[in-house]
């Protein structure tokens, strides 16, 4: 038998090969992952190991089992466990500001280089999420997924996937934030007119106005 140490290592060491495993083979949320058996063969672990560190993935909702169909990848923002963290993140008041500053000072990096990075198809995304977030508005709806998709847009039409990486966890962690910003009364409007002004300033390669209007959003947004 191993001991409680030895089992710790076995265990991480499945859940760090798994890792490679979906890298290696590109997987995506909604891909099929290899059978328990293939996994236990290709990670040389006996399966009861190998069956401990998918339920371990399962209860953290990273993945999902099909009866009869199999494992599949789940989309880690469909599950509550992000916002079970912030929750206990954002309860500290100095972590918080932390946090929404570091945000701040990503996007407006991003919009920075996005001036310069965008191109015709982050464009249009842009407008097809502000199409979105419009009919949302117009139905007394707030378009808290439409803000964070439009958000995630220009950091990803920076071009720099380091950046993106970073500033995913950080708007996940403050999700109840932008939710609680965009319910304010009239709040969720004036986002979107604002939303169009940084877009229209990124693509004309302004970026004096666009850091200012993102810089105007973000503060107007009591992010």
């Amino acid at each position: 038998m191993l001991d409680s140490t030895q089992d710790r290592k076995v265990y991480e060491g499945i859940l760090l090969q798994l890792h490679e495993i979906i890298q290696e083979q590109n997987l995506r949320p909604g891909d099929k992952l290899p059978s328990e058996r293939e996994l236990s063969e290709q990670l040389g672990a006996g399966r009861s190991s190998v069956r401990e560190a998918l339920r371990a993935l399962e209860l953290l909702g990273l993945i999902e089992t099909r009866r009869g169909e199999g494992t599949f990848l789940k989309h880690y923002r469909h599950n509550r466990l992000i916002d079970i963290l912030g929750f206990f993140i954002l309860r500290d008041t100095k972590t918080k500001k932390d946090l929404i500053e570091m945000r701040k000072m990503l996007e407006i990096d991003a919009v920075r280089l996005a001036c310069r990075r965008a191109t015709a198809k982050h464009f249009e995304e842009m407008e097809r999420i502000l199409a979105i977030a419009h009919e949302r508005v117009e139905r007394g709806e707030v378009p808290t997924e439409e803000d964070y998709q439009f958000h995630r847009v220009i950091c990803r039409s920076s071009r720099n996937s380091i950046l993106h990486r970073i500033w995913t966890p950080l708007v996940e962690y403050s999700n109840s934030v932008r939710t609680e910003s965009l319910s304010r009364e009239g709040r969720a409007r004036m986002a979107l007119e604002e939303h169009r002004e940084i877009m229209e300033a990124i693509r004309a390669g302004d970026v004096n106005v666009a850091v200012e209007r993102m810089r105007h959003h973000l503060e107007n947004s009591k992010l």
